[in-house]
């Protein structure tokens, strides 16, 4: 597993006015790309691949490309969640879940980090935390299932 993190050079953001979701849209996937590409040509060789959220299905199918070129065809990707809100994480899943290739996500501060502040300051319960940990796991769940399911990848058992 590889964990790919491609976070912006100041001379990048310069060039984009500071423009962070302009990054995020019109660079990064282009990058994330290209070091997938360098790190094979390196020898690096992961069955799964950690990729942060994309904003668009084009992108993910090209990252999905990347990761199984050269007969690569058992390599799959998973979705990041880079501590986004849950409206972001909610698109973000829904994208990447339409697409083979991308077979599950990791999205850890979006699910715990609410709760565990707020039983940290006492407003909520040990087990209400727990409950809403769950909730919110089991709610991005959906959202991935339901988007291999209409992209029609998966049976709909």
């Amino acid at each position: 597993m590889f964990e790919l993190l491609v976070p912006p050079e100041k001379g990048q953001l310069d060039r984009l006015k500071g423009d962070r979701k302009a990054y995020d849209v019109e660079l990064r996937p282009k990058l994330m790309v290209q070091a997938i590409e360098q790190l094979q040509y390196a020898g690096v060789e992961p069955d799964l691949w950690k990729i942060e959220g994309l904003d668009s299905r084009e992108d993910c199918e090209k990252i999905v490309a990347a990761a199984r070129s050269g007969g690569r065809n058992k390599v799959s990707c998973i979705i990041l969640g880079r501590g986004e809100d849950d409206k972001k994480v909610h698109e973000w899943l829904e994208i990447a879940s339409s697409v083979p290739g991308f077979i599950g996500f990791a999205v850890g501060r979006t699910t715990f980090w609410e709760p565990v502040v707020d039983w940290r300051a006492g407003k909520l319960t040990r087990e209400a935390a727990v409950a809403e940990v769950a909730r919110r796991y089991q709610e991005f769940v959906r959202i991935f299932e339901r988007g291999k399911k209409s992209a029609g990848w998966i049976d709909a058992a």
